[in-house]
């Protein structure tokens, strides 16, 4: 064998070693983790059991955080604050038989934020979730907290219901949002579309996780020949967990019907120029500046392409009046299934 042959082979078996160690460290830490989740619900139950029991009050809490802390020195976790904390955990998921389960499969940071952020069962639910199954860090889950990313995403407007295959449906409705908080790209109120994508190229990073993190990058002003003509769509992104390619057109001003056209005329187009093999439908999105919920729907109702139409803002905001159109609890709860 060559010398060149066997540094080939060298290479390769360094890589399966690296990869093998990362994937070890990795099953360490979950490991880790889920025994710290199980110790803090035990902590939790145990406190809650004594209250019931000898009627004790805040002050066995702060009793037993000094004797702790005194017992286990250095050792994090154990603070007053810390143990209320654990009280709360147990009490807030206790008697909820599907999140139970899920409270181990994110950090004890990440379970802090939702526990002190959202309001009901439901709000948790999605973003335990969504934390797992987009392995969003502690700063990105409380970005998308603070921009409302559960109220968004259950008021998107989409066809994905008539358009797309039962098997990826939910999942699609899952992955767009009614409206995206552009707060990063520093515009003032008055741009132009050239101004925003050249905005958005600048700040790509971020745009995709506002997007929702399951999306990567495929190029700007992607061109599509037809005849001879040239066309271009603003934005192509992919979306890896539904397999398929996303086009993005970008508006600065009112959503307006013939946006449907021209939507659905890219996504034949990639369907049949650029999809591979395996692949599902293209999705479309139009992200505008403002629109009117009933011309979408109108818009939207007679497409045989799936599309979704959605708000940017520049500052984070949701409309009071938007928040009495949530889906029922049994909706969003049977909704939440597909993200697993």
């Amino acid at each position: 064998m060559s010398r060149i042959a066997k540094q080939n082979e060298y290479v390769v078996l360094l890589n399966s070693v690296k990869a093998r160690i990362r994937q070890a460290q990795y099953d360490a830490l979950k490991a880790v983790n889920k025994e710290l989740i199980a110790l803090y619900w035990d902590i939790g139950s145990m406190i809650v059991a004594r209250q019931e029991k000898e009627g004790w009050g805040k002050t066995i809490v702060e009793r037993l955080a000094k004797d702790l802390q005194a017992e286990f020195p250095g050792v994090a976790g154990y603070s007053r604050d810390n143990l209320w904390r654990m009280r709360k955990f147990y009490l807030m998921f206790k008697n909820n038989e599907k999140l139970a389960p899920l409270v181990q499969e994110i950090s004890w940071t990440k379970l802090v934020v939702v526990m002190e952020s959202c309001d009901t069962d439901l709000e948790r639910e999605f973003y335990i979730r969504m934390t797992r199954k987009y392995g969003w860090t502690k700063n990105v889950l409380i970005h998308q907290i603070d921009n409302k990313t559960y109220e968004k995403t259950l008021l998107n407007q989409t066809n994905f219901d008539k358009a797309l295959p039962e098997k990826i449906r939910n999942q699609a409705k899952l992955a767009v949002k009614d409206e995206y908080t552009f707060d990063f790209l520093e515009l003032g109120d008055e741009h132009s579309e050239i101004e925003l994508e050249r905005a958005i190229m600048n700040k790509v990073n971020r745009f995709l996780i506002e997007m929702g993190g399951a999306f990567t990058f495929v190029g700007n002003q992607f061109r599509l020949e037809i005849e001879g003509r040239e066309f271009f769509i603003d934005i192509l992104l992919y979306h890896r967990r539904l397999k398929c390619l996303v086009a993005i057109e970008l508006k600065t001003g009112d959503f307006k019907p013939e946006y449907a056209g021209k939507i659905q005329f890219y996504l034949a187009a990639l369907d049949s120029m650029v999809k591979e093999k395996g692949e599902n439908p293209s999705i479309g999105i139009i992200l505008c500046k403002d629109k009117s919920r009933t011309i979408v729907e109108y818009a939207l109702r007679e497409s045989k392409k799936p599309i979704g139409v959605a708000k940017y803002q520049i500052v984070t905001k949701l409309p009071s009046t938007l928040r009495k159109e949530l889906p029922a609890p049994e909706q969003i709860a049977k909704l939440m299934d597909d993200i697993k």
